[in-house]
C-alpha cells in the first residue's frame, strides 16, 4: 500500500463524511458544510490510498504571525502506520516563518502526539467552545 499526500481542498460530501464519522466527529453529520470549511482553509494536506481519503490536517493562518491548526485525523483502520505524523511534517513546513503556530486537543490522549513536535501545554491557557448544531 502506498499512501499518496495531496495539497488540494476540494473534496466530496461523502469523502469527508465517511473520514469524519470514521474516528465519530459529530461534524460529519453535516458533510456539505465540511466541503465549504475545507475550501475556506488556509492549508489543508490529505493522505490517500488510492481513491479513498484516509486522513485529514486543516490549518487556518494570518500568513506572518499565528496558524491554528484545526483537524488532524487518520482512519482508524490506517492509524499506527504514521500517517498522522506525515500530515504533521507536511503541515508544520508551512509554517516555519510564522511566530506561532497552536492546537487545541479535544483528547488528552493526543497531547503526547503534539509535543514530539514542539507543542506546549500552558496552566492558564484552554479553549471554550460553543457548539451551534442545527
Amino acid at each position: 500500500m502506498k499512501i499518496e499526500y495531496r495539497r488540494t481542498k476540494d473534496f466530496t460530501a461523502t469523502e469527508l463524511q465517511r473520514l469524519f464519522l470514521s474516528v465519530k466527529w459529530e461534524s460529519g453529520n453535516y458533510p456539505e458544510k465540511l466541503v465549504r470549511a475545507m475550501r475556506n482553509s488556509t492549508q489543508v494536506i490529505s493522505a490517500w490510498d488510492g481513491s479513498k481519503l484516509i486522513g485529514l490536517v486543516r490549518a487556518l493562518d494570518d500568513g506572518e504571525t499565528v496558524a491554528f491548526l484545526h483537524y488532524l485525523l487518520v482512519d482508524p483502520a490506517y492509524q499506527g502506520q504514521h500517517i498522522g505524523d506525515e500530515l504533521m511534517n507536511q503541515i508544520m513546513q508551512c509554517f516555519e516563518n510564522l511566530l506561532y503556530v497552536k492546537v487545541m486537543p479535544s483528547d488528552p490522549k493526543t497531547i503526547a502526539f503534539y509535543k514530539r513536535y514542539g507543542f506546549q501545554q500552558y496552566d492558564n491557557y484552554s479553549a471554550m467552545v460553543r457548539k451551534n448544531f442545527l
